[in-house]
């Protein structure tokens, strides 16, 4: 096995962004998710501000995605070099933070396309 330093810290570093990542999506990201959601509880003169919130808020989740998949990579790299106690636990909960990652993703992508078709149909209608 070779001794670098990055063999040993991979796997630390994985599970750092990955609980960053898990924790941005759940206390930023779905708060405004299920608020959007539920319209009914939203006055309609702020939806347009809170879906604009929320594609800011994705744009953000997306940047931290990158570097939580980037660490996964280097994990990926260093494991040819050998295992490390962590890298199992930091694989496993990487995924898991993927799967969060394309659930949220699924209901973002309804949410803010909605909106969009319905001004298209009003655009259309009113030609």
């Amino acid at each position: 096995m070779i001794d670098r330093p990055t063999a040993r810290t991979s796997d630390i570093c994985l599970l750092l962004r990955s609980h960053a990542e898990q924790r941005w999506l759940s206390h930023e990201v779905l708060p405004v998710l299920r608020q959007l959601e539920q319209r009914d509880s939203l006055p309609e003169e702020q939806l347009g501000a809170a879906l604009a919130y929320l594609e800011v808020l994705w744009i953000e989740a997306s940047q931290r995605a990158a570097e939580t998949d980037a660490a996964y990579l280097e994990l990926q790299v260093e494991s040819l070099y050998g295992e490390a106690p962590l890298h199992g636990k930091a694989r496993s909960y990487h995924a898991a933070v993927v799967r969060l990652r394309e659930a949220i993703a699924r209901h973002v992508v309804q949410l803010v396309a909605a909106p969009r078709e319905e001004r298209s149909e009003d655009h259309a209608s009113s030609c």
